[in-house]
C-alpha cells in the first residue's frame, strides 16, 4: 500500500487531472446527451450548438476542480485566473468543432466516436495549456 501511496504521490497532479478530467468528460457529455434530447444534432448547425454548449458545460466544472484538486491554485486573482482558463478552453472548443465537423459530416464517423476521439486530443492540449499557462507556478 505504501508503494502505491508513493507513486501516487509522485504522479499526484497528472493522476488527478486524469480523475478530473473523467468528471469534467462525464459533466460534458451528459449536457451533450440533453442537447441531443432536444435538439436535431443530425443538422450541422444543431451539432455546433451542442457543442458550444457541452464546452461551456466543461469549462465551468472544469475551471473550479482543475483550480482547487490538480494545481492547488492560490492566485487570488481567480478572475483573470478564470478568464485565461476559458480561453485556453477557447482555442481548444475550436479543435473540438473541427473535429466534431470532420469526423461526422466528412467522414461519417458516428457522432459519439467522433466525441471520444475530439475529447482525447483536446485533453493533452487543455493540460499542456493549464499547466504551462493557466496555473503555471510564479517564480519567486
Amino acid at each position: 500500500m505504501k508503494k502505491i501511496f508513493a507513486l501516487y504521490k509522485k504522479y499526484e497532479e497528472l493522476v488527478n487531472y486524469l480523475v478530473v478530467g473523467v468528471m469534467t468528460t462525464v459533466v460534458s457529455w451528459a449536457a451533450y446527451a440533453v442537447c441531443k434530447l432536444i435538439m436535431d444534432v443530425d443538422n450541422a448547425v444543431m451539432m455546433q450548438i451542442a457543442v458550444v454548449v457541452r464546452w461551456v458545460a466543461g469549462v465551468v466544472f472544469g475551471y473550479f476542480t482543475n483550480r482547487r484538486f490538480v494545481f492547488k491554485s492560490k492566485n487570488p486573482n481567480m478572475l483573470r485566473e478564470g478568464i485565461d482558463f476559458a480561453a485556453s478552453r477557447l482555442v481548444t472548443l475550436f479543435l473540438d468543432m473541427f473535429v466534431m465537423w470532420l469526423l461526422p459530416t466528412v467522414f461519417s464517423v458516428n457522432d459519439w466516436i467522433a466525441t471520444f476521439v475530439s475529447a482525447v486530443l483536446v485533453t493533452v492540449m487543455n493540460y499542456i495549456f493549464s499547466k504551462f499557462i493557466v496555473f503555471r507556478k510564479k517564480k519567486g
